[in-house]
């Protein structure tokens, strides 16, 4: 067995191999701290072919016995993977896939499980680590090793791989995934803030991931993992030529077309034309149309180099149009039509009660979220048929994404006990749908009334670089992102970042190029800002439609009382009032109503039971026994108070039963509490008094 660890900043991570997944073509142990992980890398013996992409799946998952837990639902097994599983395995994929040759075409698939959590160091950091060592003992060609590390910022000092506890009060959460001294992806929210902090936060993950490199070679040193890769392409030099005379000119003319439908249709059609005239040769006719896209794409990259002129004529930092509709959806809470370009979502915005929030069972621990975006892409949006069914990765991580770029602005539960879900229902594409999905968020909240203070915009860059030259766009279109190097999306408000994602199809990129990127984005992100501004600037009134929701807190030994045996007494308040009451353990109540006189009715009824009454209030009340010297009446769930028989009327009344009966409802008014506790009611105060 081969073992080696290093400290990174302040805990031990270590990595061997040699006693565990040992038919794996490449497997390693590996832990920080006591969280704990086995990343096992395999591929098959040969190419897959009739493809023209690399065939790579990683798939992370965590088991709860890892946490000391036994799952929970009905069949105790963990079973499809979460949210969370899906986006770090996505945070994993990401900085690998670039590393592997384009041409790799084998079957390769990267497993990350999860074995032991200590609670205070994150898996996903230990992941990406996981798979780079694994890679590197394996037969996959590898341009690696890479390393992940968090960055926190805690009263303005940097934190390398903070604890779960430390980020609690952490301004920054980054990770930062690279090679030696080069960034290969980002992925992070942040309180707002500016890009200087960015750039020095990256500053010290670089000094922890060449640390973790370094270890990964001295742990290589002990391997033969020596590759070989089998070109499959069967393009001659005079095929090339050849359809370079023919095509040229035809791909050239395509980068004067304005719609991304009118260029896809003349690009199929010309990648058609070229692969129907080798239909007789059975080996070049697969391969021609990728090589016709190759062509599109070095006309595209040099036209963009040379030029400084974009596809659609815009210049490198120029946004597109940007329209916007607030209200789309009349009887929705909040709604609001965001239209950038070619890119377009509707988002839709409800409000719910604390019932609805959706509860997170995780390797860790269980918890609530009261913030959800959730971000569908169908097939129509660009144009074309497709699956429909179960939500996708990418589905997932574009609307993680987007709900951590709008989650900082969100008011506190305090101020806004509601639960939010923004639905972003994309319904064109054409670059940076996520982003669009920023933009329409923020608008619907604060076209539903949701107690923004500012909005929160995003965009998307990318990158054309051939050596040191290099073009940084903004807003980049789906055709820039497809044939570009970069996909660089950050969004904020005026003030700073609230989350920034970096993805990257070349090795590695530099700081000072990183750094310029930020700056254009900035000046984007304003612009974008000040069009939404002139959509809607504040929050609305809340929409008339939306449930009316108020908490409050009530002294923690009422709890039980305003439960009731058996939950009676809140089912009761629950049925009266037409209303949904949660109880925290801390005596905060949150009360939901569909109209504010139906919440105040419930608020009024949950105060009598946990509150003691004041003389001179009046209550809608329940006759629940009869005696000879009055009636006891329930005036809230599991309380009662006497009215005498000498508060049944202003005339005499011989019997109790001659005035009511069990069952019966009436308005009574507290007018004494005496030494011992005990209210005493009135009817007859709510009279008349006879002259």
């Amino acid at each position: 067995m081969i073992k080696v660890e290093k400290n990174i900043a302040g805990r031990l991570l270590k990595i061997e191999s040699g006693q565990i997944a040992r038919q794996a073509g490449g497997s390693v142990f590996i832990s920080y701290g006591d969280t704990a992980m086995l990343a096992t890398v395999c591929c098959s013996a040969e190419p897959r072919e009739g493809i023209d992409f690399l065939p790579m799946q990683v798939e992370y998952r965590e088991k709860h016995y890892a946490g000391g837990k036994i799952p929970g639902g009905f069949f105790k097994r963990e079973a499809k993977p979460t949210d969370a599983e899906v986006l770090t395995s996505r945070l994993t994929d990401r900085p690998i896939r670039p590393l592997i040759p384009k041409n790799y075409r084998n079957e390769l698939q990267i497993m990350l499980t999860t074995m032991s959590y200590d609670g205070i160091n994150t898996p996903d950091v230990v992941a990406a680590i996981g798979a780079s060592a694994a890679l590197l003992l394996s037969p996959v060609p590898f341009d690696g090793p890479i390393a992940s590390v968090k960055v926190g910022l805690i009263d303005g000092e940097y934190i390398l791989n903070p604890t779960n506890e430390q980020m609690e009060s952490s301004d920054l959460d980054l990770m930062v995934t690279g090679k030696k001294d080069k960034i290969c992806m980002i992925e992070g929210g942040s309180n707002f803030v500016p890009e200087k902090t960015i750039l020095e936060a990256l500053d010290v993950a670089m000094d922890g991931i060449n640390d973790i490199v370094d270890l990964q070679m001295e742990f290589s040193e002990h391997f033969d993992n020596s590759y070989e890769i089998v070109d499959t392409s069967v393009i001659t030099e005079e095929v090339t030529n050849s359809l370079k005379e023919l095509y040229s000119d035809k791909i050239q003319k395509l980068l004067d077309m304005d719609s991304k439908k009118a260029m896809d249709d003349a690009f199929n059609v010309i990648a058609k034309e070229a692969s129907e005239s080798y239909k007789e040769n059975e080996e070049l006719y697969p391969e021609v149309k990728g090589h016709i896209k190759t062509m599109f794409k070095n006309a595209v990259r040099k036209s963009i180099l040379d030029r400084k002129v974009r596809v659609d004529g815009r210049g490198l930092a120029d946004v597109r149009q940007i329209s916007i509709v607030p209200s789309l959806l009349p009887r929705v809470h909040g709604s609001a039509l965001f239209t950038r370009g070619e890119t377009q979502a509707i988002a839709a915005l409800t409000l719910g009660s604390s019932r609805d929030e959706q509860i997170i069972d995780s390797m860790a621990s269980d918890y609530k979220k009261s913030f959800l975006l959730h971000y569908n892409f169908p097939p129509y949006c660009v144009g074309e048929t497709g699956r429909i069914g179960f939500t996708n990765r990418r589905e997932i991580g574009h609307g993680h994404l987007a709900e951590r770029s709008l989650k900082p602005i969100l008011p506190s539960s305090e101020e806004f006990p509601y639960t939010v879900r923004i639905v972003s229902e994309i319904t064109e594409s054409n670059g940076s749908s996520s982003m669009a999905s920023v933009c329409g968020g923020s608008l619907a909240m604060m076209n539903a009334g949701v107690p923004i203070k500012e909005h929160v915009a995003g965009i998307a860059m990318g990158l054309i670089m051939d050596g040191d030259n290099y073009a940084v766009l903004s807003d980049i279109l789906g055709t820039e992102d497809f044939l570009g190097d970069m996909d660089f999306k950050v969004a904020g408000t005026k003030d700073g970042i609230s989350a920034i994602q970096l993805d990257l199809k070349v090795p590695g990129l530099p700081m000072d190029v990183l750094s310029n990127a930020l700056e254009q984005a900035n000046e984007g992100r304003l612009h974008i800002l000040d069009e939404m501004n002139k959509a809607i600037s504040t929050p609305n009134a809340l929409s008339e439609y939306a449930p009316q929701i108020e908490s409050f807190k009530i002294d923690k030994e009422k709890i039980g009382a305003l439960i009731g045996p058996g939950g009676k007494n809140i089912k009761a308040i629950q049925e009266r009032a037409e209303c949904v009451i949660n109880i925290e353990d801390d005596g905060t109540v949150s009360v939901s109503a569909a109209d504010k006189a139906a919440l105040d009715n419930a608020i009024a009824q949950v105060k009598a039971v946990t509150e003691d009454p004041k003389v001179g209030t009046v209550f809608d009340g329940k006759v629940t026994k009869l005696m000879e010297f009055g009636a006891f009446v329930e005036f809230a769930p599991g309380r009662e108070g006497l009215v005498h028989i000498s508060q049944l009327a202003w005339e005499r009344v011989n019997k109790v039963s001659d005035v009511l009966s069990v069952g019966d409802a009436v308005k009574i008014k507290l007018f004494e509490i005496d030494k011992q506790g005990r209210l005493n009611f009135s009817m007859k105060l709510l009279m008349d008094k006879p002259e």
